[in-house]
């Protein structure tokens, strides 16, 4: 029971947190452009708290899952000076696109405090070579720093990996930075078969992610087991222990207990194989002071931004099908399941920055449909007919409320799966 009610307090301060600063940043900007807000409202259903100001009424209702701001003028032809359709098309943009942008803006500021403040960094400087790779092979030495790799700025170990990984073993050629002088070399990475599980760790040898077609989504592993035992080897929360004994080559198949909840839960699976491409050294960690983690800070909610944003595309390529999206039900069960502050916040960020480009998506009944029906408007110098408009907002309300039918059904049979 008080699981179940940390869960829903949980939600409920995430989901009214966002809808808040969503709903509060179309406010804002509507009243810096002088139209006037009849109502601010957080939630729906049956108000609890109302309170009259000189021009708004400002209601918190029973139910926390929406919200929203009554403009004068913007559902109805209004006379009043201070109505929506009377203020200028730019204004009227700025006061649409003010909620998706206060989301965006609000989940770049908490990632990028998570992130700046996480501690350890991995910089670009090698801190030792490895025997029997190409980096000894062709004379790397600690120190160096490798600064670029087929024309790419290198700062960070993933932008690294993401080369070596790119490069499928063929030759990248390297800027390479020693005692002030840029040296050029061309490298053929050393090919290395790794052993695959599809289990993502945390240092408290929780699950926090499965790799989707793994071999641990193939036998049931799934996302929040924790890891007691591995090959019969009390793990006692060390993550090194467990990755130790999931890495060992001279076993095939590897033995997993979990806690599943309140069970526990023996599982048995057989790794693949997957070729990665390698220099052989180790890099070394960022001097820990206030400008790097302000650096890598921002090169990781970089990251973080632009992983949303092809997600999206993936969506709209047909790379990503609409049966893997996540709904409210789907999202709430994330959310419900975080572990401490900062995951909690971490998520809170994710779904914010979600929310805040997705809205953006020139579908009518979003915030870019509103917009895209604006830039209309100025285009022809004159408003659309309302009855059209009208027409319109309710195809694209009756097409998300489909799809969100759809990613709904999707979340609880994907949640009555694995019970």
């Amino acid at each position: 029971m008080i699981t179940f009610l940390i869960s829903a307090i949980k939600i409920i301060i995430l989901l009214g947190v966002l809808i808040t600063i969503h709903e509060l940043g179309h406010f804002l900007v509507a009243k810096l452009c002088k139209v006037k807000v009849n109502e601010f409202a957080i939630g729906f259903g049956p108000a609890i708290w109302k309170k009259q100001g000189k021009e708004t009424k400002y209601t918190l209702r029973l139910i926390p899952l929406g919200g929203y701001n009554s403009l004068e003028g913007e559902e109805q032809a209004s006379e009043d000076a201070k109505s929506f359709s009377k203020a200028s098309i730019p204004k009227r943009i700025a006061i649409v696109l003010a909620g998706a942008t206060v989301n965006i803006l609000f989940a770049i500021i908490i990632y990028f405090t998570i992130t700046a403040t996480s501690g350890t960094y991995i910089s670009n400087q090698i801190d030792s070579v490895l025997d029997g790779y190409i980096a000894q092979e062709i004379g790397l030495q600690t120190g160096d720093k490798i600064v670029e790799g087929n024309g790419k700025t290198i700062k960070s170990k993933k932008d690294l990996n993401d080369i070596l990984k790119n490069s499928a073993g063929k030759e990248i050629k390297t800027k390479i930075e020693r005692n002030g002088e840029i040296v050029d070399y061309t490298i053929t990475p050393s090919e290395v078969k790794a052993r695959i599980t599809g289990i993502y760790l945390d240092e408290k040898c929780k699950i926090v992610a499965v790799q989707k077609n793994s071999p641990a989504e193939r036998q049931g592993v799934q996302a929040n087991d924790r890891l007691i035992k591995v090959n019969e080897v009390e793990i006692k929360g060390n993550s090194n222990i467990a990755l130790q004994e999931i890495a060992r080559k001279d076993i095939e198949t590897i033995k997993l207990s979990v806690k599943r909840g309140e069970e526990q839960v023996s599982i048995e699976l057989t790794p693949d194989y997957e070729t990665s491409y390698l220099l052989g050294v180790n890099l070394k960690p960022a001097e820990d002071n206030f400008i790097n983690r302000c650096i890598y800070g921002g090169m990781q909610t970089q990251e973080f931004l632009l992983s949303i944003i092809d997600n999206l595309k993936q969506l709209f390529t047909g790379h990503v099908g609409v049966d893997q999206m996540m709904g409210p039900v789907g999202i709430s069960e994330v959310v419900a399941k975080t572990d401490g502050i900062r995951e909690f916040f971490q998520m809170m960020a994710l779904i914010s920055l979600s929310l805040g480009v997705t809205n953006l998506l020139p579908i009518p009944a979003l915030d870019g449909g509103k917009i895209l029906i604006l830039l209309i408007e100025a285009i022809r110098r004159k408003p659309m007919k309302q009855e059209t408009e009208v027409n319109i907002q309710l195809l694209g309300f009756a097409i998300l409320i489909a799809l969100s039918l759809y990613v709904t059904y999707n979340d609880i049979v994907r949640i009555f799966c694995r019970i």
